[in-house]
């Protein structure tokens, strides 16, 4: 229904679409910027940061496309128009994604995605192997399964929060910026809070790492490049717990 209401007046989805996607190309001209200035990052070259911002920008991207509308169900708490929801024959989760759905924000998932393609032919040092080829969609997919389950989990977390939708932000799109330079460049502690805490270098840090021949972030062994499936696995199973048990803790506004 959103997506029918919004192609209503194409022109100006185009304007919007176009509006998205230019907002969100300021971030990766602020690299443009700094490589103009110096030869490296970290240790880490131009083609090669832009790898880690195009694979972490496209994942977040469509994490947002599919699940960013659940930031709102804190109004629905605070003003119970939650209940509406639970009433109709779909589950709750399936209709508060697609509440507003904001087909606007392929602007971002374009943009990340034309970023990551240019990483991708500047990469000429990479010796790629069928697996490495393999790792890059892989990594989106599973790194959009996790920017997903987070943005679920905080959803939950509003059941009880109410107006927590800034403590998802700072997971969510803090830890997209985060994960758009390389590792080197941050203190250890919070390389290994990333790793071991909230693992959300498994998105594209760990992987990614092992695409260009560099050693894996905070001492874990090289094997782990190929985990972040069953780390997907782990976030989409916390969150579906989450969303559960937020969903039956709910009580209306008591109005």
């Amino acid at each position: 229904m959103w997506i029918r209401s919004t192609m209503t007046y194409r022109f100006s989805f185009a304007m919007t679409l176009l509006s998205n996607f230019t907002a969100t190309l300021f971030d990766f001209v602020v690299i443009l910027l700094m490589f103009a200035h110096v030869r490296g990052l970290g240790g880490f070259s131009f083609a090669e940061v832009a790898f880690l911002y195009g694979t972490t920008s496209t994942a977040f991207g469509l994490a947002d496309l599919a699940m960013g509308q659940t930031v709102r169900l804190g109004k629905r708490v605070r003003d119970g128009t939650l209940d509406t929801l639970l009433v109709r024959p779909v589950p709750v989760l399936a209709q508060v994604a697609a509440d507003r759905f904001a087909l606007r924000r392929l602007g971002r998932v374009t943009q990340g995605l034309v970023v990551l393609v240019w990483s991708l032919v500047l990469l000429d040092a990479v010796a790629w192997t069928p697996l490495k080829a393999v790792l890059v969609p892989l990594m989106v997919v599973t790194g959009a399964l996790i920017f997903g389950s987070l943005m679920v989990a905080g959803a939950a977390f509003q059941f009880w929060a109410q107006d927590g939708a800034e403590v998802t932000n700072s997971f969510t799109y803090g830890g997209n910026n985060l994960l758009q330079y390389p590792p080197s460049i941050f203190a250890g502690e919070l390389v290994k809070g990333v790793v071991y805490v909230v693992p959300l270098a498994f998105v594209n840090w760990v992987p990614a790492l092992y695409v260009l021949g560099r050693d894996a972030p905070a001492g874990l062994p090289a094997w782990s490049a190929f985990a972040s499936p069953l780390v997907a696995a782990g976030f989409v199973g916390l969150a579906g717990l989450a969303w559960r048990v937020g969903i039956r803790s709910y009580r209306s506004t008591g109005s």
